[in-house]
């Protein structure tokens, strides 16, 4: 009879590092101005689509499971409208160093700029993919609460919609409320925003003063108990079925 040595660590994957917040910009606030580059390592700033009626930010990154959920609905998004009407930007807003290990148990890439330049070239992105991570200096002006989080202005690139992109976060599901789009329609129509405000949800904002959570998380870890048993043949199979509610990492 075989035995074997094996090391079970249980982990819970839906554990989130949560920092500091930021005010969200209030609806009617000009665009706060930036200078980020691109994963086609090109530089953008709010001149860069001067010419569009409306801009649409937002804040998305990869490692997020709901971001990920997002970037086919995104993609569409940026083909149903014409570019001189509106241009959609997506800004990477988190610092890839306060991303505790267990918040990439989703994804194949963290957020470093390398990774986002895979990302893109993997989804084929339509849109540009803005770095601005380490000091997210940026984001800090825009205020979002979770990726994605949607920023849409006006001509004159006063906001006018911040909140979510559609009430449907599982990928299959389908949308009742298209907040973002009806938000779009509305000013490209030249009328009011019916809902000018909607609640966020996602990933929480990886700001550069999650480090400590990081560190706290590592310590945790550290100490935490890891149980060894000598199991047989028949003790494999049975692991390998995985029979539990929780993720299993062997």
């Amino acid at each position: 009879m075989k035995c074997l040595f094996m090391c079970v660590v249980l982990m819970n994957p839906f554990l989130v590092a949560k920092g500091m917040d930021y005010p969200t910009l209030p609806i009617g606030s000009v665009a706060p101005g930036f200078n980020l580059k691109g994963t086609d390592l090109k530089m953008y700033s709010l001149d860069t689509f001067a010419k569009a009626e409306i801009l649409v930010i937002i804040f998305t990154c990869n490692h997020c499971p709901a971001a990920q959920a997002y970037e086919d609905r995104i993609k569409q998004l940026v083909k149903d409208y014409p570019a001189g009407q509106v241009q959609v930007v997506a800004i990477m807003p988190d610092d890839p160093a306060s991303i505790r290990l267990d918040e990439l148990g989703f994804t194949e890439y963290g957020d470093s700029f390398e990774e986002m330049r895979m990302r893109a070239r993997d989804k084929h992105f339509n849109f540009p993919y803005l770095y601005d991570g380490k000091t997210s200096a940026t984001s800090k002006k825009y205020g979002p609460l979770a990726t994605p989080h949607v920023f849409i202005f006006d001509k004159n690139r006063r906001l006018q919609y911040t909140g979510r992109i559609d009430n449907a976060e599982h990928p299959v599901k389908t949308p009742r409320n298209h907040d973002a789009r009806n938000a779009i329609d509305a000013l490209l129509a030249g009328k009011q925003v019916p809902v000018a405000v909607t609640k966020t949800f996602g990933c929480s904002i990886k700001w550069d003063d999650n480090g400590a959570l990081v560190k706290s998380g590592l310590a945790e870890w550290a100490n935490e108990k890891v149980t060894i048993k000598k199991i047989d043949d028949k003790g494999v199979q049975k692991l390998l079925k995985n029979e539990g509610d929780k993720l299993l990492l062997v």
